[in-house]
């Protein structure tokens, strides 16, 4: 029905197809970090996401949000993968703990 595909997609329904990433993701060391800045107060909070399957073939996943503001998206993003790198650097497989 037509009203159906309509306001389903008014109020968030219609096609559940998984978002697509905005920005590459990007393999270091074994992990991959998948950069997601976000929109805040006109400009771009640096955000993102690292995540390693292991021999089990289990996938973990570490979320990060820095206080960092960029002026552009393309910016956050790049200073996520910076970020996500030291962090990495840093912490290795401790950041699933």
């Amino acid at each position: 029905m037509v009203f159906g595909k309509l306001f389903g997609g008014l109020f968030g329904g219609g096609d559940k197809a998984a978002p697509r990433a905005r920005h590459p993701i990007v393999e270091y060391k074994g992990f991959l970090v998948t950069p997601a800045p976000t929109a805040r107060d006109g400009q771009w909070q640096v955000a993102g996401s690292i995540a390693q399957t292991n021999e089990d073939g289990e996938t973990r996943s570490h979320d990060f949000i820095r206080a960092d503001l960029m002026p552009s998206e393309e910016q956050a993003a790049e200073f996520a993968i910076r970020k996500a790198r030291q962090i990495i650097d840093e912490q290795g497989e401790r950041i699933f703990s």
